[in-house]
């Protein structure tokens, strides 16, 4: 794949209409779109769970693993319990411990999403 791009989609979320793909692969870079959970009605622990599981099977499905992750980004609304999203990141990431980003924004698109994450990954070689 030298140099060439590789794209997953899932048929979720906005990807149609938005024109965007779930994921994109370059080389040895893997960049996860922003993900939802697929219930908006979770918790915020279950909704981190969940849109974290669907951005670590779109890393898998683009040739990488659990621990070519090297970067998170987690955006929480205001309702949103941090220490909820913090403990589902442990759960899935703590043994690979990825550098990490959490920070409340004022909204996400879409109703009841109290979570959306990013996942960057990079692997040993293409």
């Amino acid at each position: 794949m030298a140099g060439g791009i590789q794209r997953f989609r899932d048929g979720r979320g906005f990807e149609k209409k938005a024109g965007y793909s779930r994921a994109v692969r370059r080389g040895t870079h893997i960049h996860v779109s922003g993900t939802t959970a697929a219930d908006p009605t979770a918790d915020t622990y279950g909704q981190t769970l969940q849109a974290l599981d669907q951005a670590l099977a779109a890393v898998i499905e683009l040739g990488g693993t659990k621990e070519d992750v090297i970067r998170t980004r987690l955006m929480l609304t205001p309702e949103a319990d941090w220490n909820g999203a913090a403990k589902a990141h442990v759960q899935l990431l703590g043994s690979v411990a990825p550098a990490n980003t959490l920070v409340y924004v004022s909204g996400l698109v879409g109703e009841g999403y109290l979570v959306e994450v990013e996942v960057d990954a990079e692997l040993e070689s293409s």
